[in-house]
């Protein structure tokens, strides 16, 4: 069996322990088409934490070796869940994992109740306490962004962090965070001192990624004609659970998979492409020109937990004089949840709370060792201009180590 440790340009799954791991490694391909499955998840069964496929579907996942009895789960939206002996998988260097469709995907719409899509979503918000944890819970997990202007890259941002909730409760300001977060490592690139990025928000961003959670912050219209034009579409399956599918596509695009049995809201996709104009920087003025963003949550024993939420968003800088533009920006950001503490007696002190200034001003020394035992999405050859852009300035490990 292979031992590895990866560096560089790191996506992390998290797991506290500092030792050697085990290393299952496998691509994840659709049986008809022969197509790789990105962004699938992997993780072990009755476990709490995980990773996910990488954009050519390939994962390295690294666990302790007491777990080698344990049984291997791969799931993705539409698919039958892949199961396998994690001891099994350690004889190839590579596992091919063949994932079929489900049958519920494949078949046409069959309504066996009256209920339309705005009636279902309407139930599943007035289910929220039974779904989701009721209890404080903590959770380990990962941040990345990365900025872009233009096709150049230049700067990233990778942090390790605990977030602490009380609970699912819905808050009054649905605005403001609500979760306690503490920073456990953050490292960055020397693009952070690149003169663009001043055109990026400058506040916290991942006190921004988990206000995106419209779910957590019951951040749906609540006007009667949003829930008139939610539809239905064919049912599908998420993680061996049948789904509601409902969607709407107006002004913006929304699409929300919804437990039948527990009408909890399992996973959302987000999309706005609307124009808006929004500050002025420079001589210029810069409009929001697209809004990306996939929510998605995953049971552990009997509630949901958030499992990752990826934004993408995309601002445009225009000379104020002539409307003319003059560069595109571009953030993309996923915060991953690597591992989940249900009623939890841990709590993050005060003293211990992540500032809400941007993460790169929170200084944490860069530590490698503890870089180098975290769990990670496998590599592929889309990141190698993300690397190559980034590494102009030398080494990424190098640039980690100037922070």
């Amino acid at each position: 069996m292979r031992i590895t440790i990866l560096t560089g340009f790191l996506l992390i799954c998290s797991f506290a322990s500092h030792g050697q791991m085990l290393t299952l490694s496998g691509k994840a391909l659709d049986k008809e088409t022969l197509e790789p499955l990105p962004y699938a998840s992997v993780g072990l069964l009755g476990q709490p934490f995980g990773t996910v496929t990488n954009a050519l579907g390939e994962f390295d996942f690294h666990i302790p070796p007491d777990l080698i009895d344990q049984t291997l789960i791969i799931s993705m939206v539409g698919y039958q869940n892949y199961s396998a002996d994690v001891s099994s998988l350690l004889k190839e260097d590579l596992n091919l994992i063949w994932m079929e469709k489900s049958n519920t995907l494949l078949s046409a719409l069959v309504v066996s109740d009256s209920l339309n899509g705005g009636e279902i979503l309407q139930i599943a918000l007035q289910r929220m306490d039974q779904n989701y944890p009721t209890t404080p819970y903590l959770v380990e997990g990962f941040y990345r962004d990365i900025k872009k202007i233009a096709d150049t890259y230049v700067s990233l941002l990778e942090a390790a962090i605990k977030i602490y909730d009380e609970d699912f409760r819905e808050p009054r300001n649905k605005f403001k965070l609500r979760e306690r977060v503490q920073l456990l490592a953050v490292r960055r690139s020397l693009g952070y001192s690149n003169r663009f990025t001043s055109y990026f928000d400058a506040d916290n961003l991942l006190e921004e990624v988990l206000l995106h959670n419209n779910i957590r912050y019951r951040q749906f219209r609540d006007d009667g004609p949003f829930y008139d034009e939610l539809v239905r579409s064919a049912n599908s399956t998420i993680d061996g659970h049948d789904v509601f599918v409902i969607s709407i596509n107006s002004d913006f695009y929304l699409k929300l998979f919804i437990e039948q049995k527990t009408f909890g809201i399992l996973r959302m996709e987000y999309e706005n492409n609307a124009i808006q104009p929004m500050n002025k920087k420079r001589g210029l003025m810069s409009k929001f020109v697209g809004l990306k963003k996939t929510i998605d949550y995953k049971y552990y024993q009997g509630k949901l937990y958030l499992n990752y939420v990826e934004v993408l968003s995309k601002i445009n800088w225009y000379d104020l004089k002539t409307d003319s533009l003059k560069f595109e920006t571009e953030l993309a950001q996923r915060l991953m949840i690597n591992r989940v503490f249900p009623d939890s007696h841990e709590r993050i002190p005060i003293t211990s709370k992540m500032r809400r200034y941007g993460l790169q001003y929170q200084d944490l020394p860069y530590n490698k060792e503890f870089w180098d035992n975290y769990n990670v999405i496998k590599g592929s050859p889309l990141d190698a201009k993300i690397i190559a852009d980034l590494e102009r300035e030398g080494p990424l490990e190098k640039q980690f180590e100037k922070f």
